[in-house]
Parts: C-alpha cells; sequence; structure tokens
C-alpha cells in the first residue's frame, strides 16, 4: 500500500464496504413504520441493533462476488477507449483473488 498501488486501494475500499453492508441487519418495511413518536424508544443506544457476523464463508463469498463483478465489468468494456477501465477492473479483481487463492483460504 505504501507504493500508492490504486487498483489494490479501491478494491479493497470497496470490499470492505460490501463487507459491512453484508453485516447490516435487516429492517423489515413494517419496522419503519411501525410505532408513533410517542412510543419510540428513546434514550442512548435505544435504537442500536447488533450487527450479523458473516462466517468465515460468507467473507470469502462476498470477497468472490467482488472479484467476478469487477471481472464482468471488464468483458463489458470492449471498445479501445475503454481500454485503461478495463485493465484496471481486471487488476482489481486480480487484487481480490490474491486474497482468496493464499494461504488459509476455505
Amino acid at each position: 500500500m505504501r507504493a500508492r498501488d490504486k487498483a489494490a486501494v479501491s478494491a479493497l475500499r470497496a470490499t470492505l464496504a460490501a463487507l459491512d453492508n453484508a453485516e447490516a441487519v435487516p429492517v423489515a418495511e413494517t419496522e419503519l413504520r411501525g410505532l408513533a413518536l410517542e412510543q419510540s424508544p428513546v434514550g442512548a443506544g435505544a435504537t442500536e441493533a447488533v450487527r450479523r457476523e458473516l462466517s468465515e464463508r460468507g467473507v470469502v463469498d462476498v470477497v468472490r462476488a467482488e472479484a467476478t463483478e469487477r471481472l464482468e465489468a471488464a468483458a463489458q468494456l470492449t471498445a479501445p477507449a475503454h481500454a485503461d477501465r478495463a485493465a484496471r477492473l481486471r487488476a482489481e479483481a486480480a487484487v481480490l483473488l490474491r486474497f482468496l487463492d493464499g494461504p488459509g483460504t476455505v
């Protein structure tokens, strides 16, 4: 990262955001409209919910989906004007796949 590898930084930031989204607590539509204002919980942390914890397999699935998404997007960019963008997407996918192919993967 010290070498300012833009592809790695971009891929890792986006993947961390995807992992964060995958751990978010799903909110049902009925919960959004359930209570009147006077019945709503009050106080610090009253509306906090415990986030889901992804298993190792879940993390691997999210990382693999991010890599696949980049490879598919790169395959769609066939025009010569988009060659740089396609190369950057392939480089980002390679960074993510290196994490999956390393030691200790599922």
